[in-house]
């Protein structure tokens, strides 16, 4: 009986999608992955930025959704110009989406400690069904299928706070061919936070980040966060939509140039007696030195 829940919870998640549309994954540590949604973002660091990142979505449930990423970013010579490159594998069941994108950005001052930058993503999506089991009714065949998208956005940033906007997916792409029936829906993220002195060596740093798919529900991520001593952030976040959760998680500066994080979450929704909740680790390689001015670089907030 519980493996039946399992499969009509797992099935109720699978339609949804297909129903609503393919959508980006979510991420609790979405502040330490802007990049993912944002190629305006690109470079904004001041320096090189290698970031990966794993998710284990319910975890317990048999087919359950999983997710890494890769990132990597920097700005050029003239520091008006970023580039990156990112790359999203997620797996739900025998469905498996990857994305493969390229960014590009430019930055102008607009005031003394106020840049604005603008930023394009281009590259594919690669969207895959495979069954292993070939005597299973409900797959009587495979399906793969690679489709270019574009995407944009705007990064208003400072030292202390930050505002964006950006659609990573502009087009809607038809992915149907066959029985298969799916489509890539354009999303739009605003996305803005803050860092707040609570003392010489306490910050305060809230964030927040919105989601609009069309044909799918909107989704809003709070989080508050406190930064120790310029190296231990300690946060808080809750995601409300039709999936709501609260998650909490924990990042540390484990070297001059390497930061470990990790996040728990855990559903409110009536998936939550069947699963042990939500895992997500990251991994950012940052040099804080700089060969060009022989400095280390005061740490960045965002």
């Amino acid at each position: 009986m519980k493996k039946i829940t399992l499969l009509v919870l797992l099935g109720i998640v699978f339609c949804g999608l297909q129903s609503f549309a393919q959508q980006l994954p979510q991420f609790t540590q979405y502040m330490f992955n802007t990049i993912s949604v944002n190629p305006a973002y690109a470079g904004s660091r001041e320096t090189m930025n290698v970031t990966a990142l794993h998710r284990n979505q319910w975890a317990g449930l048999d087919g359950n959704p999983t997710t890494s990423t890769f990132s990597f970013h920097a700005p050029l010579n003239n520091e008006r110009v970023g580039l990156g490159l990112s790359y999203i594998t997620d797996q739900l069941g025998f469905e498996n989406t990857n994305y493969v994108y390229g960014d590009f950005s430019y930055t102008i001052p607009v005031s003394y400690n106020t840049k604005l930058s603008f930023g394009l993503k281009a590259g594919f999506t690669n969207y895959r069904l495979e069954n292993p089991d070939l005597n299973d009714p409900f797959f009587t065949s495979n399906f793969n299928s690679w489709k270019p998208n574009f995407g944009a956005g705007l990064y208003l940033s400072s030292e202390k706070w930050y505002v964006g906007l950006s659609s990573p997916r502009i087009l809607n792409t038809d992915l149907n061919e066959g029985e298969f029936e799916a489509l890539e829906r354009n999303s739009y993220y605003a996305i803005a936070g803050l860092v707040l002195d609570i003392s010489a060596d306490v910050k305060f740093r809230p964030t927040v980040l919105s989601k609009f798919t069309n044909g799918a529900p909107a989704s809003y991520d709070l989080t508050s966060s406190f930064l120790f001593y310029d190296k231990f952030w300690l946060g808080a976040s809750y995601r409300l939509n039709d999936a709501a959760n609260f998650g909490a998680f924990v990042d540390y500066q484990v070297a001059n140039n390497f930061r470990l994080g990790y996040a728990y979450d855990l559903p409110t929704s009536t998936i939550r007696p069947y699963t042990g909740g939500t895992h997500e680790v990251i991994l950012i390689y940052e040099p804080r030195f700089s060969k060009k001015t022989k400095l280390y670089k005061s740490p960045r907030y965002f």
